[in-house]
């Protein structure tokens, strides 16, 4: 019989605990989101320091950085993880009698466009099983890091071991726009739009528009007049003005039918794309959501 190794203790809840701490850089904000005390996150990380024979993490600032080899074990340690998961899903699904959550991370656009639709299917299909919601706000890719939700759905890139993507909505900007505003007329020519008086979404912040970016590469700058931190109260801000937003062409065909479209003098296409980790990977349910996430958007594109 092989002699025992020095990784042998280390169990599942070990190396949870090393990815929480990786993706918060924090022992103490790991130990609050596990309900725990720091001493316990710290016995955990002992365990693997002694074990590997490495300090994994340093001090800096008010939070830790990982040494290289922890990167390194991280990236394995979140493929694992996400096996193991899978394994522990039942082997036959059955929509109907399962119980759990989904947790979607997502923006005003796909809660306006794609959520209700799946909301209502999801509800038919597996009425047991809770559906949670997270605003994305610039930051879906640190819940899905974070293991806070279990899709995020939006224009957004997560690179890294153990993520997975799949393209299910191609989306372009409109114009809308009060029924009576002189650019309702007609077609609208790139010299008229910049001077229009332009409502600006900046999503608090946290993300801006692929738009802005296209118009900087022809060299025009616009300045709003207004600006909102989201899209809730665009519609009844517009009405009755000479404002004009340049917002996603689906969410403008979700609004109540009040403001007028038209298209935007300059197309710039809006890649929805559904990212998704191991954790979740092979989940009967969660591979039936995002199944269910692509056949709305299909619908909606349609």
């Amino acid at each position: 019989m092989a002699a025992n190794s020095s990784i042998d203790p280390i169990d599942i809840g070990t190396l949870r605990t090393l990815v929480l701490v990786y993706d918060l850089q924090s022992f103490s904000a790991a130990a609050k989101r596990l309900d725990v005390n720091q001493s316990t996150i710290s016995y955990a990380i002992e365990r693997l320091r002694g074990a590997l024979h490495d300090p994994l993490f340093v001090r800096s600032g008010n939070g830790v950085t990982a040494t290289k080899r922890c990167a390194t074990l991280v990236t394995w340690a979140r493929e694992m993880i996400g096996e193991i998961d899978g394994l522990a899903s039942p082997a036959e699904f059955d929509p109907a009698t399962t119980q759990g959550s989904v947790t979607i991370s997502c923006n005003y656009h796909e809660r306006q466009t794609l959520i209700p639709q799946f909301s209502t299917r999801l509800r038919a299909g597996a009425p047991q099983v809770r559906l949670v919601l997270l605003d994305a706000a610039g930051h879906g890719d640190v819940h899905l890091k974070q293991n806070q939700c279990d899709i995020v759905l939006g224009p957004v890139g997560i690179a890294g071991e153990g993520f997975f993507r799949r393209h299910i909505l191609t989306d372009h900007y409109v114009c809308v726009m009060d029924r009576a505003n002189p650019l309702a007329r007609g077609r609208i020519a790139l010299s008229a739009y910049a001077r229009a008086e332009h409502v600006f979404i900046t999503h608090s912040g946290e993300w801006q528009p692929l738009y802005l970016a296209a118009l900087r590469a022809r060299k025009i700058e616009i300045e709003p007049v207004v600006s909102l931190p989201n899209h809730d109260s665009l519609e009844r801000i517009i009405t009755g003005t000479r404002l004009v937003a340049t917002i996603p062409h689906h969410l403008a065909r979700a609004m109540r039918g009040g403001l007028h479209v038209a298209a935007l003098p300059f197309r710039v296409p809006i890649s929805i794309d559904m990212h998704w980790g191991a954790r979740t990977a092979k989940s009967g349910l969660h591979k039936w959501a995002r199944g269910l996430l692509a056949e709305v958007a299909k619908a909606c594109a349609a």
